[in-house]
């Protein structure tokens, strides 16, 4: 069945048809693209805030499952119910979304029993973020301890408002756990000063910059910073450079990003794949609410590179790779068919027991099991063990992502 997806306007999101979502969601809707509005997410699944619909009838398709619970796999019923676990999106990003963490599920239980007008929903919100259409900056987990400490030591305007105490708990520290207690403390102190002294150290840094030589510009990261400072005046979250990883992820290159682990995405285009919620703690780079407290009691304060979040993807045969993060929400699956790998026959995607949505994210295809041609930004649901055949039509490369339950 072919779905009509939820656009998300957000006003981070990538302007008219520079976007990736509104290129896509032209292609899903055939509805034009308004060249001043930001398309900031495409969402694939049947979250309320932004449910998919199937094309042919109008139906929601979460009704849709509650009529044919036929459609999901054995085990995805058994463990989550009559309703998909995980949501699909794409991501457009002309500048920095909100520092922030998702809440692990028992935390996602209390917070919307408790706070509802904030967090809409009980569930955790573990993510898997791909790149797509070239590099995607991202800030991701907290820095080794080694390189927060040399930041401190060479800005004093940012070591001032962390305060001394501080600064000296995190130097002074020698063992894992003395590391992660000082850690939290230099970002909650951090997260808690005063408006006016983060705004006044901003403002002096960013005046120190330009006398700063090429090499210590490069060395402080002062590009990224000066990006974001010139989106975000005055606001804390510009800090958070110097306390968590800058990550670019090429093409195709994955993250998982689990429970309380702070991150922004920073810029780019992206596919993300998550668990169905929409639950975000936010404490920086954002008009919205700011739960500092909440987010700094709940942050895997853990140091160290970046590389301990990235995603491999394992090749299933020569066209098709699979990425199974620890989770059992949901899993990706691509295929790249060149323009040649189909003339005598089709290509059958794996079967999976489960149900799944496929994006179409480049070229054309027929198939045995739809109508007509197959296009970029055209999105499908497949019912659990039913089978989609792919004949590349046309000169371009064939591809596809599908996202499904990892049960």
């Amino acid at each position: 069945m072919e779905l009509r997806c939820a656009v998300q306007k957000y006003a981070w999101g990538k302007v008219g048809k520079s976007s990736l979502v509104a290129q896509l969601s032209e292609g899903n809707s055939a509805v034009p693209v308004v060249e001043e509005d930001p398309y900031a997410e495409l969402w694939m699944g049947t979250h309320p805030s932004g449910p998919s619909v199937i094309k042919a009838s109008n139906e929601p398709l979460l009704n849709h499952l509650l009529k044919n619970v036929d459609s999901l796999g054995d085990e995805e019923k058994k463990v989550f119910g009559t309703d998909l676990p995980f949501l699909f999106k794409a991501l457009s990003v002309a500048k920095a979304l909100s520092i922030q963490a998702h809440p692990n599920k028992k935390h996602a239980e209390e917070l919307f029993a408790t706070r509802p007008d904030l967090y809409k929903d009980p569930n955790h919100k573990p993510e898997m973020v791909t790149a797509w259409l070239g590099p995607f900056e991202a800030l991701c987990g907290f820095r080794p301890v080694a390189d927060i400490k040399l930041f401190l030591q060479e800005i004093d305007e940012l070591a001032a408002v962390v305060g001394k105490a501080a600064c000296e708990s995190l130097v002074k520290a020698e063992t894992d756990a003395e590391e992660m207690q000082a850690l939290r403390e230099c970002f909650s102190a951090l997260m808690n000063a005063s408006e006016e002294s983060i705004a006044c150290a901003l403002k002096q840094f960013e005046q120190r910059i330009p006398s700063l030589s090429a090499e210590k510009k490069e060395s402080l990261q002062c590009d990224l910073f000066t990006r974001i400072a010139a989106d975000f005046p005055a606001d804390v979250g510009c800090w958070s450079v110097y306390f968590m990883n800058y990550v670019i992820l090429q093409e195709g290159e994955s993250m998982f990003l689990g429970p309380n682990v702070p991150h922004a995405y920073i810029f780019g285009d992206c596919l993300e794949c998550m668990a169905c919620s929409d639950n975000v703690v936010r404490a920086g780079l954002t008009p919205k609410f700011k739960d500092i407290d909440t987010l700094c009691s709940m942050l895997d304060y853990q140091p160290g590179p970046v590389d301990r979040f990235r995603m491999q993807w394992d090749t299933v045969d020569e066209f098709c790779q699979t990425s199974f993060p620890p989770v059992p929400d949901f899993a990706m699956a691509r295929v790249r068919l060149p323009a040649s790998a189909t003339v005598d026959k089709p290509y059958g995607l794996p079967i999976r027991s489960n149900a799944s949505i496929v994006l179409i994210l480049q070229g054309q295809a027929t198939s045995g099991e739809t109508e007509g041609v197959l296009t970029f930004g055209q999105v499908l649901f497949l019912k659990a063990g039913q089978q989609l055949t792919l004949q590349v039509k046309g000169e371009q490369d064939l591809i596809v992502y599908q996202a499904f339950a990892n049960v």
